[in-house]
């Protein structure tokens, strides 16, 4: 058995707290404890109180303030966190308590409650552009910011498009990633920049604008998101105006928030259905490389590769360490000019090669151990993807290197895929 408490509180209609009727003020705060408890609220037909008065829904004596029932059943150890809070907050009312043995705790581990709203969880009044922008000024808004896209309205602030850092780069004609862009320095910025300013927001934009209503759930709007493989979705009012923009992040900012420490109640003996883990979604096709791996090689395999980055593993499969393009940028900008073209998208990796014959001989002495990122937030493959979401958010990263119990690598999940087996089957 396991051992729970029951609180009770009998009151009516009328009591409010902080401007809310008493009995949703109540559910709201036991639920923002995040811890396994339940509560029912119940409604009376008819009652009567201390001071004489009788409620009823009699027609012929027709009263408004009804008798309320407000039922919680905690774990036992939770009992007086709840009921400090129950007993300020209850000025009108009886507050009872009582033991009761639990026989099963079962409960389906959602990531975000079903009725949360886009409009509460969406970033309002984001940055926009219209057609006629020039992408010059579209690539200096992404790079001046956290978000990776930008709706396209038209004069009635409709959204008619949205433009991404990859339609930039493949349809812009951009030679390389901002991220890369923004370590270069000025002139090479300029010189990119300049170039973008010859087109418009129309020539490059994804279109029409995958939109989503501000009143839809957000579980609607995740399913839209993995359906059309879009990353964020402008949300528009009844008049399909633009109020808001709802990105991947914001989902993630609000399962951290609002998600309960699912690790915790299975601890309490509860079982928890529907949970996923890292190891059921990490891609194990990943490419690594040994230690002693010549820098030319490992700049071959990243641009091959879809995440742009390598894994560094010793022969025995441990993880050391992970390189992305802006640690080789880093890493080798400052003594050779040359390896911007090693980056540049629209330079076949061989023709990079050939151009810069020194850098190149350099690249095959220069060894991944050198130049490998070590300062790696890693997950284990039994972690859950609540619990590695967190971690994305929280350290601002958008792929995770997985390792056993042992630091053995086994593969990379990112945020796509995160998003895909946490709202699966939502």
């Amino acid at each position: 058995m396991l051992q729970y408490k029951v609180i009770e509180i009998f009151t009516s209609e009328e009591p409010h707290w902080q401007g809310r009727p008493l009995y949703s003020a109540i559910v709201q705060h036991v639920t923002s404890l995040k811890i396994a408890s339940r509560c029912m609220v119940t409604r009376g037909i008819e009652g009567a109180y201390e001071n004489g008065e009788i409620a009823t829904g009699r027609l012929e004596v027709l009263s408004y303030n009804m008798p309320v029932r407000v039922t919680i059943i905690v774990p036992a150890g939770e009992f007086d966190q709840v009921l400090s809070i129950v007993e300020e907050m209850v000025t009108d009312g009886i507050i009872a308590a009582r033991d009761v043995d639990v026989i099963a705790h079962k409960t389906r581990g959602l990531l975000i409650p079903r009725q949360t709203r886009v409009r509460e969880i969406m970033t309002p009044a984001p940055k926009k552009v219209t057609p006629t922008t020039p992408l010059s000024e579209v690539a200096r808004l992404l790079l001046s910011s956290t978000f990776t896209g930008l709706p396209v309205v038209d004069e009635q602030n409709r959204p008619v498009g949205v433009i991404s850092r990859g339609d930039l780069v493949y349809k812009g004609g951009m030679p390389m990633r901002l991220g890369l862009l923004a370590e270069s320095d000025r002139e090479k910025m300029g010189v990119v920049l300049e170039a973008l300013a010859q087109k418009q927001a129309s020539e490059v934009m994804t279109q029409p604008a995958v939109t989503i209503a501000q009143e839809q759930m957000v579980t609607e709007a995740v399913k839209l998101m993995l359906n059309r493989s879009v990353k964020r979705l402008p949300v528009v009012d009844a008049a399909g105006k633009l109020v808001g923009i709802l990105s991947r992040v914001d989902v993630f900012h609000t399962i951290i928030r609002e998600c309960p420490d699912w690790k915790a109640f299975q601890g309490q003996s509860i079982q928890v259905g529907n949970l996923r883990f890292v190891s059921d979604i990490m891609r194990r096709d990943t490419s690594t490389v040994l230690p002693d791996t010549p820098v030319e090689e490992v700049i071959s395999l990243i641009d091959c590769s879809d995440i742009q980055r390598v894994s560094v593993v010793d022969k025995e499969g441990y993880f050391l360490g992970l390189i992305s393009d802006k640690d080789l940028l880093v890493a080798f900008s400052e003594r050779h000019p040359g390896i911007w073209d090693y980056f540049v998208s629209k330079i076949p990796f061989t023709e990079r090669s050939r151009r810069n014959k020194e850098l190149r001989e350099h690249l095959r002495a220069k060894t991944a151990a050198k130049v490998m990122n070590t300062d790696i937030v890693t997950v284990r493959e039994d972690t859950s993807i609540d619990e590695a979401i967190r971690l994305m958010i929280e350290r601002a990263i958008k792929r995770l290197p997985v390792v056993d119990t042992e630091g053995k690598f086994k593969g990379m999940i990112s945020r796509d895929s995160l998003l895909r087996a946490g709202f699966a089957s939502a």
